[in-house]
């Protein structure tokens, strides 16, 4: 079950891209609203990923990870 509501989405979200592209090569107005609709959820689930507090976009240089702090 699992695997055919990932198959939906995953295919919406090809779709949406789709139409992404194709809206911006001068499609047919119908490709513009989807277009439209999936940059608006990518924008939500860009901010809901933000409000959550994930921090995917920092530095990787944690403590210990330098080239200073390598044992001799």
């Amino acid at each position: 079950m699992i695997l055919i509501v990932l198959s939906v989405v995953l295919l919406l979200v090809v779709g949406g891209c789709a139409c992404v592209v194709w809206a911006a090569r001068g499609g047919p107005p119908w490709t513009r609203a989807v277009a439209t609709a999936t940059l608006a959820a990518g924008e939500l689930v860009r901010a809901s990923g933000r409000s959550r507090g994930n921090r995917s976009g920092g530095s990787d240089d944690g403590p210990g990870d330098g080239p200073g702090d390598r044992d001799p």
